[in-house]
């Protein structure tokens, strides 16, 4: 590759593209909460319970019937990892999450804040 002057340039970079973060906004469904730093990596991405509604990422309303989660802030939260469509793994460290999001009382306010 290199010692050939001949061959053109690799399409492909040669070191690797950087991991893009986890869209908040296509989050929706049953999810499973992990709080053991040890099963962190089987997670799907991680969070931050922000504590200000007005910093929080996504608006979440935890739904009582998985039927019911079926758009995004909408949760359906599960005790097994196994009938999650998501892990995430929660943090009390805002800078090492994904994203933060604040629980709602209130089913319309549930959704996705646009940054």
């Amino acid at each position: 590759m290199a010692l050939n002057p001949f061959q053109p340039a690799p399409r492909m970079p040669l070191a690797a593209t950087s991991l893009s973060s986890v869209d908040p906004c296509r989050v929706f469904g049953t999810v499973y909460l992990e709080t053991d730093p040890r099963r962190q990596s089987r997670c799907f991405g991680s969070v931050y319970m922000e504590p200000e509604a007005d910093f929080a990422d996504l608006m979440v309303f935890k739904e009582t019937s998985k039927l019911f989660a079926d758009k995004v802030g909408l949760w359906y939260l599960t005790d097994s990892p196994n009938f999650a469509d998501y892990s995430l793994f929660v943090t009390d460290n805002r800078n090492l999450a994904d994203f933060s999001i604040q629980f709602t009382k209130s089913r319309s306010y549930a959704g996705c804040r646009k940054q």
